[in-house]
């Protein structure tokens, strides 16, 4: 659906791009959803580890079916949702023997549509079906992607995202993931074709406060608008090239923000990567 813009009859409504999305009413499948424990950014002590967190509006998890093992048996899609626990909209499909079930709607999926989990090939590859790469053609942009058989969808689960199957050798095939990386996965991991859905989330202006707090975020103060004894890039009279602004920026503990990676050299994961996001190349050991 397109983005719509309203009247400045109000603050909040001048700068408001609101995505219209055609969706059912918000009334989700009871057997399906469950209540979520919102930990609000405390740890089991009940200390805060995450700042600003808390708030929000409350929420009911809708189970997503992220593994799609019910092989070989066609279901149609029931209805178009929305999902406040993600940015993409989830399909509610009805399976032959009457099962209900949440997936991830991807982009071009309406109701009525028929979509088919299975391990065997196909002749035509719709948008919806579930299959392993090495039953899946190159080139071939595909979501919801598994990084070890078996364990359910981890790769381009958000809204409007995908990767794309660059090659199969053997029992592993290439992909380009959406940030850019080339890396290798087990052939038997599933994936699902198509791209995900409601492509236009990330071009939403939000218009106002308020609606960042009904989304459980808390306001954020820059550390150059603190005083020195607040963090470390404090102090100065306004942009100051002495006290605030000058030092790297950080964390109010002194933790470097920029400049060095966070990824954890020991990952087994890493001897996977073909490419990096950044371009540059993994060496062979």
């Amino acid at each position: 659906m397109p983005l719509v813009t309203t009247n400045p009859t109000t603050p909040s409504l001048r700068f408001r791009v609101q995505n219209k999305q055609d969706v059912a009413p918000n009334n989700p499948e009871k057997t399906l959803t469950q209540s979520r424990h919102r930990a609000k950014g405390r740890n089991c002590y009940g200390r805060i580890t995450t700042r600003h967190r808390g708030g929000g509006h409350k929420r009911l998890y809708r189970q997503i079916d992220f593994k799609r093992e019910k092989l070989e048996m066609p279901a149609t899609v029931q209805t178009i949702e929305y999902d406040p626990n993600r940015s993409a909209n989830i399909a509610l499909v009805k399976y032959e023997d009457g099962e209900l079930r949440y997936v991830l709607a991807c982009r071009g999926m309406k109701v009525g549509d028929t979509i088919l989990n299975t391990n065997e090939k196909v002749e035509e590859f719709t948008p919806g079906l579930c299959l392993q790469l090495r039953n899946i053609p190159p080139a071939t942009f595909i979501h919801a992607i598994e990084m070890q058989p078996g364990q359910g969808a981890r790769i381009a689960r958000s809204a409007g995202q995908s990767a794309q199957l660059i090659s199969l050798d053997g029992n592993y095939a290439t992909l380009k993931m959406p940030s850019g990386e080339i890396r290798k996965l087990h052939s038997s991991c599933r994936a699902t074709i198509g791209r995900v859905g409601n492509e236009e989330h990330g071009d939403e202006v939000i218009g106002k406060a308020g609606r960042t707090r009904w989304k459980g975020i808390r306001p954020t103060v820059r550390g150059m608008a603190m005083n020195p004894v607040d963090h470390p890039n404090g102090g100065g009279e306004g942009r100051s090239k002495s006290g605030g602004g000058r030092q790297h920026p950080c964390s109010p503990w002194g933790q470097l923000s920029k400049g060095f990676p966070t990824r954890k050299k020991s990952k087994t994961s890493n001897a996977l990567i073909v490419v990096r996001r950044n371009g540059r190349k993994m060496k062979k050991r």
